[in-house]
């Protein structure tokens, strides 16, 4: 006859390992906004190089356009060759994407990776993309059996975690990025990087506390300049990040978002070849140029800004007004040198920008000179149209099983307590 202890204590040693390990898997978190449109938006994916790789590379594994990921970042596309530039391993950037409504829930679905020899969903998932996607979520959205046996060359969707909430932060224009927290940061640090708050990013992500793991992804707002394109133009809803730019109308034009402005700005592209017009109508001013004329009254100020791209054709809006006082002078955004190598700091803490050697550069001039939450409720004071606390749901229920095996754990220990 088994001897009762011994068989105790190998159910105990067993349901120990099965509950821990079980627990293992549900540390890491994701902040997921429930939709219910097919509209998209513009969001930022913070992602960290696994090793050297072209601009180009980066591009193509998440299949967006290099000078975007160069002007996200708020460096200098002028340099000859620039998307052949070699990017340090270790190095942070903010990858643009269009977030998506995809089976009731916010992810962008344009992403694809063709596996190589030696790859692993695991390997894709913690390596290849830092983190931003689980080996589980690559299995599931491409219906994968037995994971451990992957084709070379095999197509496979990468679905990646973004947000929108509307395109705003308590009321005012913010874009998201998905942040993968690394096991030297805090809360506290991530809100200081990036210009926001404790409180905020907890009523954003529907936080009871503070408490944050190597692995969760964070939506962290960004404070931005936001267009007013009509919607036929194919940039609407353009959002451009404070401190960084971004490049449209097919490499023609480039928008800023200058320092502490909530004022997008538009002008020529450096990468300007072969456009449309770019001069206002009934006017000689071009795109981005500004006159001002003071008078007894205040300033007359005339603008020619950018409308957005539709049909191949750039739209201009001439403007004229009176305001108290005369503008001063456009800020723009410092741009940085293509980085070489990476600071310590940008690989042990948070960075809301690449690090370069040192050297910065001012943006080329136009071609016409200038003239606290409880868990499970919805947070008060998130951005509006947003029900972050389905994160909370999700790790709540993938929480269950451990709490099955910890009560057949008393129940088997109750006969030996008698």
């Amino acid at each position: 006859m088994a001897n009762p202890k011994r068989t105790f204590f190998f159910f105990y040693k067993v349901l120990c390992f099965m509950v821990l390990t079980n627990v293992a898997l549900v540390t890491s978190k994701s902040t997921i906004e429930p939709c219910s449109n097919s509209d998209t938006c513009n969001s930022l994916l913070g992602y960290t190089l696994y090793t050297d790789l072209k601009v180009a590379e980066v591009a193509s594994l998440f299949q967006v356009d290099p000078i975007s990921v160069l002007t996200a970042n708020a460096i200098d596309i002028s340099y000859p060759d620039v998307e052949n530039h070699i990017l340090p391993s270790q190095l942070f950037l903010k990858i643009p994407i269009l977030c998506s409504c995809v089976d009731g829930i916010r992810k962008s679905v344009s992403t694809h990776y063709k596996t190589r020899p030696q790859d692993t969903l695991s390997s894709i998932a913690d390596s290849i993309y830092g983190g931003l996607v689980s080996a589980d979520q690559i299995r599931e959205a491409n219906s994968i059996a037995d994971p451990s046996v992957l084709d070379v060359g095999e197509n496979l969707a990468v679905p990646l975690p973004c947000t929108c909430f509307n395109g705003t932060d308590n009321g005012l224009p913010a874009i998201y990025l998905s942040y993968v927290v690394k096991p030297v940061d805090t809360l506290a640090a991530i809100a200081a990087s990036y210009s926001t708050t404790i409180t905020d990013l907890m009523n954003v992500n529907a936080m009871g506390s503070t408490a944050i793991k190597a692995g969760d992804i964070l939506a962290v707002p960004l404070s931005a300049c936001a267009s007013n394109f009509p919607k036929y133009a194919s940039d609407y809803g353009l959002i451009v990040p404070n401190g960084s730019y971004a490049i449209t109308a097919s490499h023609c034009v480039q928008c800023s978002c200058g320092p502490g402005s909530r004022n997008l700005y538009c002008m020529p592209a450096s990468l300007a070849v072969s456009c449309s017009s770019m001069q206002c109508k009934s006017s000689n001013l071009m795109l981005g140029n500004v006159t001002v004329q003071q008078s007894a009254a205040g300033c007359n100020v005339t603008s020619c800004a950018y409308g957005g791209y539709a049909n191949g054709t750039i739209i201009t809006w001439y403007a004229t007004s009176l305001q108290p006082r005369c503008p001063g002078l456009q800020q723009f955004p410092p741009l940085v040198a293509p980085p070489t190598h990476v600071t310590r700091e940008s690989v042990f803490a948070p960075a809301p920008a690449p690090q370069s050697s040192g050297a910065t550069t001012v943006p080329k001039s136009p071609t016409v000179p200038s003239t606290g939450s409880f868990t499970g409720l919805s947070p008060a004071g998130a951005p509006i149209g947003s029900v972050s606390d389905a994160s909370v749901l999700v790790n709540s229920v993938a929480a269950l099983p451990a709490a099955v095996m910890i009560y057949l754990l008393i129940k088997l220990i109750s006969p030996f307590l008698l």
